[in-house]
């Protein structure tokens, strides 16, 4: 039991050193982090569904699907340091954002029938890498990272890294880590407010957002991992999504079909400070089974608060097969901000129908399968068959909005 413990908290990173009897030319030797490249093949499909668009003004149809195929590629470049990237896209089909503009489909406008507009669809494309350097004891590790991701009317450049600290023969670790993400709209307008001379566009279409996280984790007992984290960030510029209606209480609406024009557009303060403080604990009953648990606490200066509490319990089947059933509860407060379909006043300075920012429960449920295989047996050319891992999540809010994700992967040792 001593033994497997250790290898669990060690990892790849113990170090085996040799001394020669001349002092002059002695030569450490150390174990490399990543012993070969490594690629990951991952695929998800997200569905969902609700009656609660922002796009038309917090009622209509929600449903969406979402493919995201990625590639991850880990390269070690030698003993000490290993670079990854990661490139995948995302290919999207939502309801909602059809009815941008609602008259450009062939059926009557209506918020509950998707528009069959090129606003249907679209193509998030993503690229990012990452540097890590681990010292010599492996006891300092430092990395750098940088991304770039790119749709129809969004771009997003972001940098940063961290810092971690392991004392206490690699019981205790502290982290420090630091990201900027500086991004750029190109604003799309609801098509019935575009050529109305009393509507006001967006000054700026930039969105800057900083963060900075802290963690620490201490191996409690032979059985027992915990760790904490604490996470800053600030937002500022355009925090409205430009193509989300609002209609007002105190304004007569006009219907055109069966689609009730917007009044304005979602209008948001242009910062944000949010503050997020977690903590886990990790708990080894024997070979297998073990209880994982994580909660959250969230606030921010749009008065929103929320709570998260998770479990996991992996169970080990045999020797490479382990199943993950998991529980996930998330409840929020609603934004200041936030009031349903036709009940803002025009007198407001700020407003959204989003259901993202109002108050709701929402319940998660999990299931998953891995298989392992360390010693690679199975081949595919130069590629040496590692894991396999396959995940279901069911998500259910109080609000009406349902969806469910598939996702899998595959993991290859490059010979």
């Amino acid at each position: 039991m001593k033994k497997l413990l250790y290898i669990i908290v060690l990892l790849t990173v113990s170090v085996v050193a040799a001394q020669e009897e001349d002092e002059d030319s002695s030569k450490t030797y150390k174990k490399r982090i990543l012993e070969s490249a490594e690629i990951d093949f991952l695929m998800s499909y997200y569905t969902q569904e609700g009656d609660n668009a922002a796009v038309t003004g917090g009622i209509g149809t929600e449903e969406l699907t979402d493919i995201t195929p990625t590639i991850v590629l880990s390269i070690p470049l030698n003993d000490d340091d290993v670079l990854s990237i990661d490139a995948g896209i995302s290919a999207y089909s939502s309801a909602s954002s059809s009815n941008v503009n609602p008259f450009d489909g062939a059926t009557v406008a209506n918020p509950f029938v998707a528009s069959s507009g090129a606003s249907k669809s679209d193509i998030l494309t993503t690229i990012s890498g990452a540097y890590a350097h681990s010292s010599d004891d492996r006891n300092t590790i430092w990395s750098a990272n940088m991304a770039v991701a790119s749709e129809y009317d969004y771009f997003s450049f972001g940098f940063g890294g961290s810092y971690t600290k392991l004392f206490n023969e690699k019981n205790t670790e502290i982290s420090i880590k630091a990201n900027a993400f500086l991004d750029t709209w190109k604003p799309i307008y609801p098509s019935e407010l575009r050529d109305q001379p009393t509507f006001v566009a967006f000054e700026d279409d930039s969105r800057n957002s900083y963060a900075l996280g802290i963690g620490f984790s201490q191996i409690l007992s032979k059985t027992l991992q915990g760790a904490l984290s604490l996470d800053l960030i600030q937002q500022q510029g355009l925090l409205s999504t430009p193509f989300q209606r609002v209609q007002f209480a105190d304004v007569e609406d006009l219907v055109i079909q069966e689609f009730t024009y917007a009044d304005d557009i979602e209008r948001l303060p242009d910062t944000r400070f949010k503050i997020a403080m977690g903590g886990r604990l990790h708990y080894y009953i024997n070979e297998i089974f073990t209880i994982r648990t994580f909660y959250r606490y969230y606030t921010d200066d749009w008065k929103i608060n929320s709570h998260t509490a998770s479990i996991e319990v992996p169970i080990k089947i045999t020797d490479r097969f382990t199943i993950y059933p998991s529980y996930r509860f998330y409840t929020q407060t609603a934004a200041t901000y936030f009031a349903p379909f036709n009940q803002h006043q025009s007198t407001q300075r700020f407003y959204t129908s989003d259901y993202d920012l109002s108050d709701f429960d929402a319940n998660q449920y999990g299931f998953g399968i891995s298989y392992t295989d360390i010693f690679t047996k199975f081949h595919i050319w130069k590629l040496g068959l590692k894991s396999i891992d396959f995940r279901f999540r069911q998500y259910e809010r109080n609000s009406g909005l349902t969806s469910s994700l598939f996702s899998g992967g595959f993991n290859f040792v490059v010979d």
